[in-house]
């Protein structure tokens, strides 16, 4: 018969041995993304960690230090395949430039998910969950078409950075939103016409875009509408013009639909923004990592995770939500 202190440690050794065993199969998730100061990134995060708990799993998160830190995410990327990570999501920063390290992971039996931005090709990843950037830049183009009612337009935009295809997709999809001729949603080529008097490259940071609205500004100073990648550009713009006195005769539009920038919609600073869903990606992409950890099925092709346009004034003809549907469903600070 077995004493009580015995049977005691026996039971101790009996749950360590569990904690061990679902440690050992607790799925390793890792996520990488831009930065992890944009709130649209620290919204994904928040996303990923929920339901990470939610299901189980063990979440690792990196980034760059910058948008456009290639370098930064090779580094994560490593350290989480040496940690184990049997999936990986990724909002690349520099969608060539990644490639290489995505196949690395990939030949080591890991899935690699693009979240938000795909990979150049889109192929060299598993699967892309994210918004459709084209239909987000068709959106306030055709926003701003009929919100100029007629007028002629002499247009600045604010873009990414060269050749990434969530820049390109964006820029062109407003260019056909606004009825002027531009590429495709599978270029990664900026589509030009002469209505566009500037264009600058902002990388979606507000005192970068600042700077570049302030340089349009000398070049193009009759502007009447910005076209914006994202809404800290928007910020951007909308502080250059004010300094320059131009704030309420020009009409800026963007894409991101954070909370910050659903309240500078409703106050007139951007007039209307495709709001996008960041949780939802990230939320997708664990589950998906999960099912693989679980199945051995692997995720696939291109997920929409949907966008919808809000609009501080709504416009005869387009379809839209008000600033109160957008604040409801918007990410970052409320």
């Amino acid at each position: 018969m077995l004493s009580s202190r015995s049977i005691l440690a026996l039971a101790a050794m009996s749950l360590a041995a569990s904690s061990a065993a679902f440690a050992a199969d607790q799925p390793v998730i890792g996520l990488v993304t831009k930065t992890e100061t944009n709130p649209f990134f620290v919204k994904m995060k928040e996303g990923a960690q929920e339901e990470a708990k939610k299901l189980g799993a063990k979440l690792l998160s990196g980034a760059g230090k910058a948008d456009g830190d290639n370098a930064g995410q090779i580094t994560a990327m490593e350290n989480m395949i040496a940690a184990g990570a049997k999936t990986i999501l990724i909002t690349p920063s520099d969608a060539k430039a990644i490639v290489p390290a995505i196949k690395k992971a990939r030949d080591k039996g890991i899935m690699v998910i693009a979240l938000d931005s795909p990979a150049d090709p889109p192929e060299a990843t598993d699967a892309l969950f994210a918004t459709n950037n084209y239909t987000a830049g068709v959106l306030i183009g055709e926003y701003a078409k009929a919100a100029m009612a007629g007028k002629p337009a002499k247009i600045v935009a604010l873009d990414l950075l060269p050749g990434h295809p969530v820049g390109a997709q964006r820029h062109n999809g407003f260019m056909k939103g606004f009825g002027l001729a531009a590429n495709d949603a599978k270029s990664n080529e900026l589509s030009k016409a002469p209505e566009i008097v500037c264009m600058a490259d902002s990388f979606g940071d507000q005192a970068k875009a600042q700077t570049a609205m302030e340089n349009c500004l000398q070049r193009a100073p009759d502007v009447n509408l910005v076209y914006t990648i994202n809404e800290p550009a928007a910020a951007g713009a909308y502080n250059a013009l004010k300094r320059a006195g131009k704030e309420k005769g020009v009409m800026i539009v963007s894409v991101d639909g954070g909370c910050q920038g659903i309240k500078d919609t409703n106050a007139g600073v951007i007039a209307a923004t495709s709001q996008q869903y960041p949780l939802k990606m990230a939320a997708m992409g664990v589950a998906a990592g999960v099912e693989f950890a679980k199945t051995g099925k692997k995720a696939s092709g291109y997920v929409d995770t949907g966008v919808t346009l809000i609009a501080g004034k709504s416009v005869p003809g387009v379809d839209s939500k008000d600033t109160k549907t957008g604040a409801e469903l918007c990410w970052g600070k409320k």
